[in-house]
């Protein structure tokens, strides 16, 4: 199974809140033996505190040195792992055309992505049931043949962040307007939470290596989509909460 850690999801989130508490305790005990003035004591804490966090960085690094690049051809998964299931996430097509229904043309070609979402039945604990699962924030990014990066600029479908139960699923269409001589390789999709920056194994963790999509073309670029029905969702810029609104038009 192809996934987006190398450590267990819940062992790096308890490694993280645990060594979060630790540096919290050492802290207050820092600020209280200044405040006393009990140097000798505050030096102690100080090196502790260093010492915790340096193991911590430590082990962090070993699981980005042990991890490896990852390339998945159509059809392959890629696991997002949960404290208690998985979402899968698979490219199910990859098309290019120069418009997406009655919008405005691409400097270059749009590149349309169909992305498939499932959540992973098989993956879920004994006591989870059957509830809900709300997707964190996912962060997409196309990388051509000369390794230039290129972000989102409309999708279509089902938003990546509706919730889903075990065993449902659903497609996205993401399109990138790439420049006209520009051909895509690679798809990566990875968390956007800041935190999973410090999760020990996490592959948004320092110098931890990738897992992403190989992209090959379903077909060459259209003059036209007017005979394709999308629905288009515009990404408008983000909101100060974090969230990004869409902006739905219905395009036949």
């Amino acid at each position: 199974m192809d996934t987006n850690v190398n450590l267990a999801a819940p062992v790096g989130a308890l490694s993280l809140l645990g060594t979060g508490f630790l540096v919290f305790v050492t802290a207050i005990v820092l600020v209280q033996s200044l405040i006393v003035r009990k140097r000798v004591r505050a030096k102690v804490v100080l090196v502790l505190m260093l010492v915790i966090a340096g193991v911590y960085l430590g082990a962090i690094l070993i699981f980005s040195f042990a991890s490896h690049e990852k390339e998945l051809a159509r059809g392959e998964e890629k696991h997002f792992c949960e404290l208690d299931c998985h979402l899968a996430y698979t490219i199910a097509s990859v098309r290019q055309s120069q418009t997406l229904g009655n919008q405005s043309s691409a400097s270059g070609a749009y590149t349309v992505v169909t992305i498939k979402t499932r959540f992973d039945e098989t993956t879920i604990a004994p006591w989870r049931g059957n509830g809900l699962l709300y997707p964190n924030n996912r962060v997409l990014t196309l990388i051509d043949a000369h390794g230039n990066r290129y972000r989102p600029s409309s999708q279509g479908g089902t938003s990546l962040t509706t919730p889903l139960r075990p065993g449902e699923s659903y497609t996205t269409d993401v399109a990138f307007d790439l420049p006209i001589n520009a051909k895509p390789a690679k798809l990566l999709i990875n968390e956007g939470d800041w935190i999973t920056h410090l999760v020990i194994g996490h592959e948004n963790s320092p110098l931890h290596k990738k897992t992403e999509f190989r992209l090959d073309l379903d077909r060459p670029v259209a003059r036209s989509a007017h005979d394709e029905r999308l629905w288009i969702a515009t990404l408008s810029p983000a909101r100060t909460d974090g969230t990004i609104a869409l902006r739905i038009t219905n395009n036949v």
